[in-house]
């Protein structure tokens, strides 16, 4: 059991080393020498656990989906709207994304054209299928127009977290995420939701930004 717990304990270090390293200088730019060093194991330990760079790669993206998945399960059952659980799944994706190197790595190892082993869906498509379920709720709970285009904002809005991810952690300093969401929201809000019921999101993106800023 104490070899197992140190094997995995291993693996885990690993993973962070290399995503890390993906994170700032980008996957092809890294090499397996310097992951080895960085994570302060042997070469032996990592190739016990990966054969190639690429296992790294999915590993990080795997990990990417489960935390995800996760933050996307917690919403269900406490009771939000549709449109409001998908408000708060994407200043969840935020803190996480500011936390630690794994999901901005995964992001751009997803941008970077990495390979994606099935059965594990391309994060983008697992992304969007959440996006466009929500919104389809969404719709039939009247928070959302009845004639908009599900699959055209959902895509819009992958986009758009994705993009305000990659362009805001290049160009801005850290914490400014926040506020970059509130205001896509803002505008996604005035295009899709209902007069009467923009108010409510309006304040709710406000207060998910400074929420997410103070955590």
């Amino acid at each position: 059991m104490a070899r197992q717990l140190r094997a995995e304990r291993t693996r885990a270090t690993i993973v962070r080393a290399a995503a890390d390293l993906f994170d700032r200088h980008g996957y092809e730019s890294t090499s397996l020498s310097e992951i080895v060093a960085h994570a302060g194991v042997t070469k032996g330990a990592l190739y016990f656990h990966f054969a190639a760079k690429e296992d790294l790669a999915h590993a990080i993206m795997e990990m990417q989906s489960r935390t995800f998945r996760r933050l996307a399960n917690d919403l269900d059952g406490r009771g939000y709207s549709s449109l409001e659980a998908l408000m708060r799944l994407t200043f969840g994706m935020a803190r996480v994304y500011e936390e630690g190197p794994v999901l901005r790595a995964g992001t751009r190892l997803a941008t970077a054209g990495v390979p994606v082993r099935p059965p594990l869906p391309h994060p983008f498509t697992d992304w969007r299928e959440i996006a466009t379920s929500r919104l389809l709720d969404a719709v039939r709970q009247s928070d959302v127009h009845q004639d908009i285009d599900v699959d055209s904002v959902a895509h819009t809005l992958v986009s758009s977290v994705v993009g305000t991810c990659v362009v805001g952690g290049t160009l801005e300093p850290a914490g400014r995420q926040p506020r970059r969401l509130a205001e896509m929201w803002y505008i996604l809000i005035r295009g899709m939701v209902p007069v009467t019921r923009r108010a409510r999101y309006v304040t709710l993106a406000a207060r998910l930004e400074q929420e997410t800023g103070t955590t």
